[in-house]
């Protein structure tokens, strides 16, 4: 069975080739013989109660210098698709919650949406770490200056983020007595008009904010532990963090065996879980990365695991990826101590 696979995402032009995770899903289907096609967020319309897409035929090289190729535009309704990955990096404003309800029409239409477009909606990378407090720091979530300032007192140092960013944008370490906690609350909550985050600071920081990838709810055994720059405290890549791949500790495991059940119940079958030493910080759903790094560094396919995983759900079976046999198999990573 050929699947067509199509791929909502930021503009292919703009993406770093070595570390792109999406065009790491591209490259893997297209290895097993899946029709890819490209679409951005602009490209979706909801017309009499059908999700249509103007989508391009597209092919993908691993070469920094040309990466891909696009074929002429078409309109096709959505669930034409088998498959739509919603790649869409945020801010998770306004017109990405529009466009999930477009996907949700396609959904109800028969194409497999990854992740689930309601998951997507309620499941915000931010405040669904509540669902977990068994395995969260001390977290607090409020557009109330007073609040803030009370939590501080009581934690200490804390960090403040707002809930829809990505890559470090706007997240702040405050200490007691922090001359700027004032301004930073005002700036993040628009003056009491919006919530922002605020969580304790995890001094475990400096050996590195953790990326746990979880495919269909079960745990890549290695991890990308992003080592702050000297003189940050962001664990972020974009900020300059350095990655360092580890096996997954204990503890690690421990978190993504509490979350994992519930993010394969919600339709979220990739996702990225953040970890400061024993706490889980975030759960990044819209679009994780880390694929290409972890692959590079353990000889594992971590986007073909999760084609699989979709061939599964699609209920046809999965053409053999030519590199596979050159791979080293989860199942023995998992028997060894980590």
């Amino acid at each position: 069975m050929t699947v067509r696979i199509g791929f909502v995402m930021d503009p292919i032009q703009s993406i770093q080739v070595k570390k792109d995770s999406t065009l790491a899903m591209m490259l893997a289907a297209q290895r097993r013989g899946w029709s890819l096609w490209y679409l951005e967020l602009g490209d979706l319309l909801l017309r009499d109660g059908e999700a249509i897409g103007w989508m391009r035929p597209i092919e993908v090289r691993d070469d920094p210098l040309s990466w891909y190729r696009l074929g002429e535009a078409v309109q096709r309704p959505l669930a034409w698709l088998e498959v739509l990955m919603m790649r869409k990096d945020p801010p998770f404003d306004i017109e990405y919650v529009y466009a999930t309800y477009m996907l949700e029409w396609a959904k109800r239409a028969g194409c497999l949406v990854v992740n689930d477009p309601q998951s997507l909606r309620d499941a915000n990378e931010k405040v669904f770490i509540n669902a977990f407090p068994q395995c969260a720091p001390p977290t607090l979530i409020t557009r109330r200056a007073r609040d803030i300032q009370a939590f501080q007192a009581e934690q200490g140092a804390i960090v403040l983020k707002p809930l829809h960013g990505m890559g470090g944008t706007s997240v702040f370490r405050l200490l007691p007595g922090d001359p700027n906690l004032n301004v930073v609350i005002e700036t993040l909550t628009d003056r009491g008009r919006a919530f922002c985050m605020a969580q304790r600071f995890i001094p475990e920081i400096e050996q590195g904010d953790k990326r746990i990838l979880l495919v269909d709810g079960e745990a890549v055994p290695y991890c990308l532990a992003r080592i702050p720059a000297a003189g940050e405290t962001r664990g972020n890549l974009a900020a300059g963090a350095r990655g360092e791949v580890r096996p997954l500790s204990a503890r690690d495991l421990w978190i993504a065996e509490q979350v994992g059940p519930e993010l394969r119940a919600r339709g979220i079958l990739f996702a990225g879980l953040d970890v400061i030493g024993d706490f889980l910080t975030e759960i990044n759903i819209t679009s994780p990365t880390c694929i290409r790094e972890l692959d590079a560094a353990c000889g594992l396919d971590i986007a073909g695991t999760l084609l699989d995983r979709i061939a599964g759900r699609l209920g046809c079976q999965a053409a053999p990826d030519p590199a596979a046999d050159r791979l080293t198999p989860w199942r023995l990573i998992h028997a060894q101590d980590p």
